[in-house]
């Protein structure tokens, strides 16, 4: 499974990142893998840090 494909669900809340979607409204275009997303970014719903999340 490719980078691109990976999910990864926020601990705190439950949020799914899919890098297909991306984070438009964060700034994090579709296509996005996790990896590439900045440090800085944080959880769209509950704004927990990057590290808070889990590969699904």
């Amino acid at each position: 499974m490719s980078d691109s494909a990976i999910q990864w669900i926020c601990e705190a809340c439950g949020f799914i990142y899919d890098p297909a979607e991306g984070d438009p409204d964060g700034g994090i275009p579709p296509g996005t893998a996790f990896e590439d997303i900045p440090d800085t970014w944080m959880c769209p719903v509950c704004g927990a840090r990057k590290s808070d999340f889990e590969v699904m």
